[in-house]
This record gives C-alpha cells, sequence and structure tokens, in this order.
C-alpha cells in the first residue's frame, strides 16, 4: 500500500498539477474524467488518489495546523507555541483553519464520488475487486463526512461528482450526516469482497476493511448515543482479530506499525512529502536534523499520570506546599544543581523562590516527581532531567531536559530547544530517536494511526458505562490498564486509588485514561468536543500555554458555547449563499 500509493499521489499531481486546490476548480483533469477509470491500473491509481486526500495538509516548510496530530494542540494534552485564534478568542468565519479544513475534507469526498459513479460504469476490472474498491470508496467517503460532521455539526451531502460551480446544496442536519455516514458504513460492512482485515505485510494493508468499517461506524454510534450498537460494533472489532500490541513503548516504532492494534492508518514512507513530520515540529534542536518544537505537551497531561499503584498524582505529596504556591515562585524546583551567580540572579528575578533552592539535589528532588508513575508518563514525554537519544553533529548523544539551559556540548550535553529561556513538557511519542530511525527531519517513515484497537476499547469501555454495565467497562479499560502496566481497576478495596465508586466515576476514569493513552494523536480535542468538556477542562480558569511549573507564556479566552461547532468558513459562504453559520459565530 506504502508504494502504490506513492504513485496513486503522483498521479493526481499529473493529471491536476495546476490544480491545487481542487474545490477552486474541478476535481479532476479533462483526462482524469473520461479516462480515469478506463484500464485496471488507471483503477487502482484513482483510488489510491482517494487515499492520498488523508495526506491533505501535510507540508515542510511549516506547521500547517492541519494534520491530525497536531489538532492535540487545540485540547487538554497539548499546546502550541504560538497564539492560536481558537484559544485567544479571536477566531472569525475567515480564518484559514475553517475554510482548509473545509475545501480537503470535501476534496477527499470528491475523489470518492468520482470513484463510486465511475467505477462500475467504466472500470474493466473484474466484478469482485470493482466491488472491494468501491467499498473502499464508501468507506473514505464517510470518513471525510464523519471529520466534516465532528467541527461543523452538519453540512451539504454530495454524493455525486459534482464540478465546483455545483457545490450550492444547503447544509443538511447533523443527524443527516451521521446517518449517510452510517450508511456507506454498513454497505462496507455488508459487502462480500471487502475483507476483514489484512496482516502484517500484505499488499492490501492501509487499506479500508470490515474492521475500519466496524470501528468507524462504532464511533459514529458514540455521537449519536446509541450505546448498544456502538458496543456491539466495537465487538466485531475485536472478533475480526485486531487485539492490543503487548508493548505501548514499541507500538510506535517502525517495526510495528502494522501490528493488529492499527485498525487504520495514514501510510508513511522516507520520501519528501509522504512522510510523517512529528519529528520536524515536535522534535528539538538535539534530534536529528535539529528539528523545532512547536507543539507541546500541557502540564495537564502529566498531572493525569498516575503513580505506579494506581492513585492519583499530587504534588503535594512530593513538595508540600506546592499545589498553594505562585507558578513563577514554584519554578524554584526545577532548576538545575549548581547555579552560577548569574542565573541564581536570573531566577530571583523571574520571581522563583529561591529559599527552597537546593544547590546540590535539587535535580534529585524534582525529578523523584516523574519515577514510579504510569509508564506512559516516561513513554510519551520527556520530563525534566530525563534522558533523549539525541544527536550532536552527526553522531548520537544523550543529552539531559534541564533548566536553564547550558551548552548541548559537553560538559552539560543539555537537551536544546528553539526558546532556550522558557521549559516545556516535550514529546517522546513520534519523536524519532538517534540518527537511524529516520533519513530526514521532514518525512519520518512510521505510520500515523487515525483508529487502533486501544481507541476501540475505551470507545467501548464507554459504550458499557452508559449502558450501566460497569463491571464490563472496567474489563475494557484494564485491558489497556495492563498492556500499559498499570493496575487494574477494580470494585472491591474502596482505601485502594483504584477502587470505582460507580458510574460517574468511571466516567471521568474513561475520560482520562483516553487523554493519557492517546498524546500526539489527534483524539484529544475530538473527545473534548465530543463530550461538551472544552469549557471545564482546556478553558478552565487560568489554563494555557505553560511551562512546566503552570506558569503561562499564553492564556487562552473562552468565548462561549458556540466554539463546540466550528464557524461555516466565509469564503465559502460568498461562493454559496444557502449556507447558514452555526450559531454565535458572526452571521
Amino acid at each position: 500500500m506504502k508504494n502504490s500509493l506513492i504513485i496513486g499521489t503522483l498521479l493526481i499531481v499529473f493529471l491536476g498539477s495546476c490544480k491545487k486546490n481542487l474545490l477552486d476548480t474541478a476535481p479532476y483533469s479533462q483526462l482524469a474524467t473520461e479516462s480515469m477509470w478506463s484500464s485496471d491500473n488507471l483503477t487502482d491509481l484513482g483510488v489510491n488518489g482517494i487515499y492520498s486526500a488523508l495526506r491533505l495538509g501535510t507540508q515542510t516548510g511549516g506547521e500547517s495546523n492541519l494534520e491530525i496530530y497536531q489538532y492535540d494542540r487545540l485540547g487538554y494534552t497539548g499546546q502550541y507555541r504560538n497564539a492560536d485564534a481558537l484559544m485567544n478568542g479571536t477566531a472569525t468565519p475567515s480564518n484559514g483553519i475553517f475554510s482548509t479544513n473545509w475545501q480537503n475534507l470535501y476534496e477527499g469526498i470528491i475523489r470518492a464520488n468520482d470513484a463510486i459513479a465511475n467505477i462500475p460504469l467504466k472500470s474493466p476490472s473484474d466484478a469482485t475487486k470493482k466491488a472491494r474498491l468501491i467499498a473502499e470508496s464508501k468507506f473514505l467517503r464517510a470518513y471525510f463526512y464523519f471529520r466534516l460532521n465532528q467541527l461543523w455539526k452538519g453540512v451539504p451531502i454530495y454524493l455525486e461528482p459534482a464540478k465546483y460551480n455545483e457545490f450550492t446544496k444547503a447544509r443538511s442536519t447533523e443527524q443527516d450526516v451521521w446517518s449517510l455516514v452510517i450508511q456507506d458504513l454498513t454497505a462496507c460492512i455488508n459487502e462480500a469482497a471487502l475483507p476483514g482485515k489484512y496482516a502484517k505485510g500484505s499488499a492490501g494493508y492501509g487499506r479500508a476493511t470490515k474492521g475500519t468499517a466496524y470501528a468507524l461506524r462504532g464511533k459514529v454510534y458514540m455521537y449519536t448515543k446509541e450505546w448498544v450498537k456502538a458496543a456491539a460494533d466495537f465487538a466485531a472489532v475485536k472478533n475480526l482479530g485486531f487485539s492490543l500490541f503487548p508493548n505501548y513503548v514499541q507500538l510506535f516504532k517502525e517495526a510495528n506499525e502494522q501490528s493488529d492494534e492499527m485498525i487504520f492508518s495514514i501510510q508513511n514512507i522516507s520520501v519528501d512529502g509522504l512522510g510523517s513530520t512529528t519529528q520536524w515540529y515536535c522534535g528539538t534542536r538535539s534530534s536529528f536534523g535539529s528539528c523545532w518544537n512547536d507543539f507541546y505537551v500541557s502540564p495537564n497531561l502529566v498531572d493525569l499520570y498516575e503513580k505506579a499503584d494506581g492513585s492519583k498524582f499530587n504534588w503535594d505529596n512530593y513538595l508540600p506546599g506546592y499545589n498553594s504556591m505562585s507558578a513563577v515562585a514554584r519554578q524554584v524546583y526545577f532548576l538545575r544543581d549548581n547555579l552560577t551567580a548569574a542565573e541564581i540572579s536570573a531566577a530571583s528575578a523571574r520571581g522563583a523562590d529561591m529559599t527552597k533552592y537546593l544547590a546540590v539535589g535539587n535535580e534529585a528532588r524534582i525529578g523523584a516527581v516523574y519515577q514510579n508513575r504510569d509508564p506512559r508518563l516516561a513513554a510519551n514525554v520527556i520530563t525534566p532531567y530525563s534522558a533523549y537519544n539525541g544527536v550532536l553533529g552527526s553522531s548520537n548523544s544523550i543529552v539531559i531536559s534541564r533548566f536553564p539551559y547550558r551548552t548541548e556540548n559537553a560538559p552539560a550535553y543539555d537537551l536544546r530547544t528553539d526558546q532556550q529561556t522558557f521549559f516545556y513538557y516535550l514529546y517522546r511519542k513520534f519523536v524519532y530517536e538517534g540518527n537511524s530511525e529516520l533519513l530526514n527531519r521532514a518525512y519520518g517513515p512510521i505510520d500515523m494511526p487515525l483508529i487502533r484497537y486501544a481507541d476501540v476499547l475505551l470507545m467501548w469501555a464507554e459504550a458499557l458505562n452508559e449502558q450501566g454495565d460497569l463491571p464490563g467497562a472496567i474489563s475494557k479499560v484494564n485491558e489497556v490498564r495492563t498492556r500499559a502496566g498499570m493496575p487494574s481497576l477494580q470494585q472491591s478495596n474502596p482505601l485502594a486509588g483504584t477502587y470505582v465508586t460507580g458510574q460517574a466515576d468511571m466516567t471521568e476514569r474513561i475520560r482520562n485514561e483516553r487523554r493519557v493513552e492517546f498524546p500526539n494523536e489527534g483524539i484529544d480535542y475530538f473527545d473534548e468536543l465530543r463530550w461538551k468538556t472544552l469549557q471545564s477542562t482546556v478553558f478552565k480558569a487560568g489554563n494555557g500555554v505553560q511551562q512546566v511549573w503552570g506558569q503561562n507564556s499564553i492564556t487562552y479566552t473562552w468565548g462561549g458555547d458556540y466554539l463546540y461547532a466550528w464557524p461555516v468558513p466565509q469564503s465559502e459562504r460568498e461562493k454559496n449563499p444557502g449556507l447558514t453559520q452555526n450559531p454565535g459565530w458572526p452571521q
């Protein structure tokens, strides 16, 4: 699939080289419209062109804010080095993030509609293959509409090939769009030619399957609150042979990107424009290729990782009085040992409470905070005074995250970032190590998961909990926790931190389990939208882009409940005056 997608992408570029944004012109060139589906090979390439639409928004000249992992910046678990209009209360329907998302997702739909309409009429491929490719195209169309509906809560529905000037429909309701997505996914599930799953190494790996259709349909039922149907679909995913990979850390390495946990993923290879950009924008200057740390881990996430015994983390248990100190004062705990006189003066000027500083032992004291915690913390986050396997020159180099930064060279070997006067939590997941895991900082080879089995298990748990099946919900969550190395939730010992008091407690535990399981995977923001928790989590009082000790460099501003649905882009309303605006946004 990886190699075929290269060819498919190149074909799309060739056929529409002057049509960077297909919604601004026509979906395909004249050659594509008349001849795209006229041979077996062109049929393959045409469908691969739909898959390539999953990569729209990928760029290597600067972060696009459109790639799936980059959406964590809008959620509770991630953050972004620059001010974001959605977070600081300045977003308007004219912001580019809205129009580009809308256009990219509809571009994928246009390609899918072309395939669904023309493969039966024009393709000479055998009937079984055509049935499979049509099912794949319907899955992809469903995925693109799913993404649109997550954000806009009702969009125009187009099911036939259409030219740009034919995009004049009014918005359908949110429920009508969910019904369409369910219809397409049900057709995939019922298609005999579509396999249940592909094994690792299979030529078809990465393509849509019945497993991907069941998983996505289950997600839709979570939105429509049809809990019984959701649970049944997630059970079907398990029955098709999907399962957890046994090692959380190794799951996100190239050797295991085709494990049975990965239900659907964006296929990346080490070719410019066709690889992952996580290293480029989540790495550090000490990473291979000297990368940028544009996207950070939020202290909110770090504080969610439980202690190893399953009890909640509390700063005061390690540093008494920490929680009541001002954020600027408690930076003292994060300072390196043996500060120079100049560094002490600078820390004092920043507001650090230097009466609590230990010239010898400050590093060990704060390092202990991150020990004996949920192992996923160390797997996902570069925490203060932890080691990172980076690159110095062309050689591997173990560097340490210290503050204040001195040098990545001898004798300090400090982890170097773009913003050396600030101290942030950094991503470890999907940030490549040493100099052997990738060829170029701009294109990493590791696939980006869109749906994996842990996601299915935790949604399954949520669906069971909503039905009142607390033991069933606990069992599903415990599968994820056991793989991570965490103790199981239980209802027998009320004195233990793992004790579940009831349905409401379980709801919050499931949500936190999702937050700690999926950082840098682009899941949290969409969860917060679905749960309608943005105000209480992301926009809680005082939250913002924070250094490790909780001091804001940017403070978020809650505008109102209208933020749960994105505005219809102003550019689209100018092209199609029949598009109504979502409530709360300028009409």
